[in-house]
Formats: C-alpha cells, sequence, structure tokens
C-alpha cells in the first residue's frame, strides 16, 4: 500500500487518480490506501460496501475519496485517517450505498456525526494504532437486495494465518494506475499474514521494533491487495456460512509488494468500543 498525504499536499510519482474517481478525503492521513490483482464485483456482492465523498468545486460534485462498510442502516464503518481532523464537520463528509459503479445515479446519504476513536492519534495516524471511526447517517437508509449490513465478529473470534478473505474497494489498480471508467467496484482475495510474521517484515523499514500492534492484522500476497483509495473498506471473511467483517483498510507499504501485505484495522479488538454507539441491526 502506499503511505500518502494527499489531503496535505503530498503525491506519490506519477498521476493521480482520475478526477472523477478519487479525492481525498479532508484531513486523510499518508495512508490513504485501490485494489491490486482484483476483477469486477458480481451484482449483488458486497451490499455493504460504501463510497465516502467530498465536495468538490472543481467539477461540482461529490467525489470519492475512501471506502466504508454498513455495520448498521444508520452507521457506516470506516478508517480515522479518512476523517482525521478534528475539525472537520459531519456536513463536509457524505456516504453512498447500493453501488458498485462509482457515480451511477448518486444518491448520497448525509452524515450527522463523526466518531473517532479516542486512542487515534493525529500525529502517528494509522500506524499509531485505534485507526477506526464510526459515521452516523442523519437518516437510516432503506435495506434492500443491494444494500445490507455486515456482521461484525465476536471479540472473541481469532481470525487464523493464512485464511483466505476479501477486500474491496475502488482504489488504484496498480501503484500507478488509477481504476479506469466505468469504475466498477473491485475485489481481490487475500490470505491473513500472522502478526509476528508481518512485524519481521515491517521492522526491515521502520525504526520500531512492532510496527505491527495487537489491534493491526495483516493480510495480502505479491500482487493481491488494497492500494490507494481503498483507505476505510472492509475486510471480509467466511465464517460459520456468514460473511464479517475483520479488518478495515488502514496502511501499508506501497501495494501488492512480496513480504509486505497490506495492514487493517483488527474489528474484534473494538466491538465493544462500536457497541457503545451502534446498536445490533435489525437485519434485512
Amino acid at each position: 500500500m502506499l503511505w500518502l498525504l494527499l489531503c496535505l499536499g503530498r503525491s506519490l510519482s506519477g498521476p493521480l487518480m482520475a478526477p472523477y474517481l478519487a479525492f481525498p478525503c479532508p484531513g486523510s492521513g499518508h495512508e490513504l490506501v485501490g485494489i491490486v490483482g482484483g476483477c469486477d464485483v458480481s451484482a449483488r456482492s458486497y451490499p455493504w460496501q460504501v463510497s465516502l465523498r467530498v465536495y468538490n468545486r472543481t467539477v461540482g460534485r461529490w467525489i470519492h475519496c475512501c471506502g466504508g462498510s454498513l455495520i448498521h442502516p444508520q452507521w457506516v464503518l470506516t478508517a480515522a485517517h479518512c476523517v482525521k481532523l478534528k475539525s472537520l464537520q459531519a456536513s463536509a463528509i457524505m456516504v453512498q450505498v447500493g453501488q458498485l459503479r462509482l457515480y451511477d445515479h448518486d444518491k448520497p446519504t448525509k452524515v450527522s456525526k463523526i466518531v473517532r476513536h479516542p486512542d487515534y492519534n493525529q500525529i502517528l495516524s494509522a500506524k499509531g494504532g485505534a485507526d477506526i471511526a464510526l459515521l452516523r447517517l442523519e437518516a437510516p437508509v432503506s435495506l434492500s437486495p443491494h444494500i445490507r449490513v455486515v456482521s461484525l465478529p465476536p471479540a472473541s473470534l481469532t481470525v487464523p494465518e493464512r485464511k483466505m478473505c476479501w477486500v474491496t474497494g475502488w482504489g488504484r489498480v496498480t501503484v500507478h494506475s488509477p481504476l479506469p471508467p466505468p469504475y466498477h467496484l473491485q475485489e481481490v482475495e487475500v490470505p491473513v499474514v500472522g502478526n509476528q510474521v508481518c512485524n519481521q517484515h515491517y521492522r526491515k523499514i521502520s525504526n520500531n521494533t512492532k510496527p505491527i500492534k495487537d489491534d493491526m492484522l495483516c493480510a495480502g500476497s505479491k500482487g493481491q491487495d488494497s492500494c490507494k483509495g481503498d483507505s476505510g473498506g472492509p475486510l471480509v471473511c467466511l465464517w460459520k456460512c456468514s460473511w464479517v467483517q475483520v479488518g478495515v483498510v488502514s496502511w501499508g507499504h506501497r501495494c501488492a509488494l512480496p513480504n509486505f501485505p497490506g495492514v487493517y484495522t483488527r474489528v474484534t479488538s473494538y466491538v465493544s468500543w462500536i457497541r457503545q454507539y451502534v446498536p445490533l441491526s435489525p437485519g434485512p
């Protein structure tokens, strides 16, 4: 994955995302991370996937900047670095649900409240941990075959090493290649990498002896990863015949490199915090 400070003016060497695809979220960190090695998502798949939008005056429309997941008809789970600035008002963000192709019959929903985890460090950004946030929608969305909530795992769930899971998003398809029109949601299957192994790899590029913290989860392999533009999106695994969200796209080293899997916020570490705000979903 790619570490960028897009909202603060930094960018990678090479073209930015297509102007109608992805602009940075206000205050997003340098971990704003597309799907590499993926393919188009089939109809009715991942109905919990959402797109976070910010308004761009130049083009006069709400532009995709991060991913997220619908965990309740009125609540979205995303990464804190997507909405990191404490001065950011809820009115500056909108959420699009039920969409496979970005900007296809847009009907974005207003956000009424942003809840960042209190342990999230704005200076350290995603690498400091607690990279998780909740968005309360102004009104509940209507559930349908195309719009559904994703289940959260029990806090006691242990995601085993080499477990195959799926990550989705509208981000880059290679480090330097934005997702082309018609901006179809991408999916890719990625293996879970144990934290001990992941730490061994990331220590090579970090001054920290434990860059992968306990509240983080690693997943990905060479040629299969999330990338810039996927931040805040869901990593889901099949557990007891149901899809559960085990991770939130957070950060990483470039995209899809060998020995550098993507790093996700471990959802099981924050289930109790989420439940302080989000009631159990009534279901479809």
